[in-house]
């Protein structure tokens, strides 16, 4: 899929794509807390926990991603918590409705578990 070089690149990038989002969640979490009222503030704390944990999860892991499985597993996460978090984000403030939101749970889900099996074919 990827030569080691090209996979190494690809890991730099998440990693710090894991970091800007967990700096995205704590400003999330600011608004939430300043700015937002009633549902919507709760609904943009869940958004900002779940990105700044997984933001953390990603720049955390992918520094430590011996292989390609365990890099797709990473990108599930990646794209997950944008679905999930984004979705919410995006219902406060365009009124979009939040139909991304479970998908975007159930890809987290599963790249959880592909990571733990890529851990286990190590």
């Amino acid at each position: 899929m990827y030569t080691p070089n090209e996979l190494a690149t690809r890991l730099r990038l998440l990693t710090a794509t894991g970091a800007v989002l967990a700096a995205a969640a704590v400003a999330l979490s600011a608004y939430a807390a300043h700015a937002a009222q009633g549902n919507a503030q709760a609904s943009l704390y869940v958004a900002a926990i779940l990105a700044f944990g997984h933001g953390i999860a990603l720049a955390a892991l992918a520094p430590r991603t011996p292989t390609q499985l365990h890099f797709l597993a990473l990108c599930g996460l990646l794209l997950g918590t944008l679905m999930f978090s984004g979705s919410l984000v995006l219902h406060h403030v365009l009124e979009l409705p939040v139909r991304l939101a479970p998908l975007g749970g159930s890809v987290l889900i599963l790249s959880w578990l592909l990571y733990a099996v890529a851990a286990l074919r190590r």
